[in-house]
């Protein structure tokens, strides 16, 4: 490593083909894998694990302390995974004691000025976009998109394929598979076009919207709703997962719009 204008710390492990810009610094206690390229003016702090092929845009600042009163100085993590990209002034901090790592999966594409706080998990082919802000302890799925300036409070749990509108305020959890629209946050159809791009059959996609039709539109409660589900609809991964997702949610999953739309 020769970076005349950048500083790294003796102690952090870079790949050797790995480009960094002027101007940025790099803590000890980092890692970075082969391919990945750092912009000018970031700033890598200690507990980054940054993996192979990721692109980090100028002003991105990562594995930041958290922002939690109580965090003790605890040793964590901020993870980003393969082949990742993390666009302007992005903030990601690490984790606490709770989790001991914030971590973000494969293929993602975190946009310019988004915020990931402390314990957040975001799977793979995930997708943040511009000025997103997530609370701790979030929980983001595979191939899940979040629209641009949406808030998203702690705790909350958005399933894989779901996809919420730009500026939403998401205070309860997102099944899989669904869209999320309208204040407050409700449901408001499935993600088809997304699943569709996925490689999701029309029979499988006909089988997840039967299955929210079922939650959303025919005045069953939640227990009811499930009760019926797990009755008349054949076994499947997507049927027992939008089960266990909503089973286990503990702050509960948006409700149904009843409005015109």
């Amino acid at each position: 490593m020769n970076q005349p204008l950048a500083y790294v710390h003796p102690g952090a492990k870079i790949a050797r083909n790995v480009v960094i810009d002027p101007f940025t610094t790099i803590h000890n206690n980092v890692e970075i894998g082969e391919g990945t390229w750092i912009g000018s003016n970031v700033t890598i702090m200690e507990g980054a694990r940054i993996g192979k092929n990721c692109n980090i845009f100028p002003g991105a600042v990562i594995a930041a302390v958290p922002q939690d009163l109580k965090f003790g100085g605890e040793d964590s993590l901020a993870i980003i995974g393969d082949n990742t990209t993390v666009r302007e002034c992005v903030t990601i901090n690490r984790g606490t004691i709770a989790s001991g790592q914030t971590k973000i999966g494969k293929n993602c594409l975190i946009m310019a000025t988004a915020h990931i706080a402390h314990d957040c998990h975001i799977g793979d082919n995930a997708i943040i976009v511009n000025g997103v802000a997530l609370a701790g302890h979030v929980i983001v799925g595979d191939y899940a998109i979040i629209g641009g300036l949406a808030a998203v409070h702690q705790f909350i749990h958005i399933g894989d394929h779901a996809m919420i509108s730009g500026g939403s305020l998401v205070r309860k959890d997102v099944p899989p598979f669904t869209k999320a629209a309208k204040e407050p946050l409700s449901y408001v159809g499935i993600n088809s076009v997304g699943l569709r791009r996925r490689g999701f059959t029309t029979e499988k996609i006909r089988e997840i919207q039967d299955i929210y039709r079922i939650l959303y539109q025919k005045n069953y409660n939640t227990t009811q709703a499930l009760g019926i589900i797990e009755a008349e609809m054949e076994a499947t991964p997507e049927r027992d997962e939008i089960i266990q997702f909503i089973r286990s949610s503990s702050r509960g999953v948006m409700k149904g719009y009843s409005g015109i739309y």
